[in-house]
């Protein structure tokens, strides 16, 4: 059964920095893209960014420039380099993987149980 478990969420201060990781777990499992969205209460979720198995990446504009997404492959890792972050950062912010599961014989996505970033002063 493939499992995505992230780590370090918390408060910062505005101007501040934090670094989000998450490792997908299976036996068998081939993990291809990786990302991270965000969802704040009522509102949908959305792209923060996400990077394929080769590394290339894509960010949602409101974090281009300030946000660095990268991937371990060995580890089936991902992280999510927070820099600059400003109020609006605040969200439960949810890692993402499309994983093949040669095991079950299929391909699904995942996603982690969630993460609380609040940027508050």
């Amino acid at each position: 059964q493939v499992q995505l478990v992230e780590s370090g969420g918390g408060l910062v201060q505005p101007g501040g920095s934090l670094r989000l990781s998450c490792a997908a777990s299976g036996t068998r499992i081939k993990v291809n893209d990786m990302g991270w969205y965000r969802q704040a209460p009522g509102k949908q979720r959305e792209l923060v960014a996400v990077i394929t198995s080769g590394g290339g990446t894509n960010y949602g504009d409101s974090v281009k420039g300030r946000f660095t997404i990268s991937r371990d492959n060995a580890r089936n890792t991902v992280n999510l380099q927070m820099n600059s972050l400003k109020p609006e950062d605040t969200d439960v912010y949810y890692c993402n993987a499309t994983v093949e599961d040669y095991g079950a014989g299929w391909t699904a996505e995942y996603w982690g149980q969630g993460t609380q970033v609040t940027v508050s002063s």
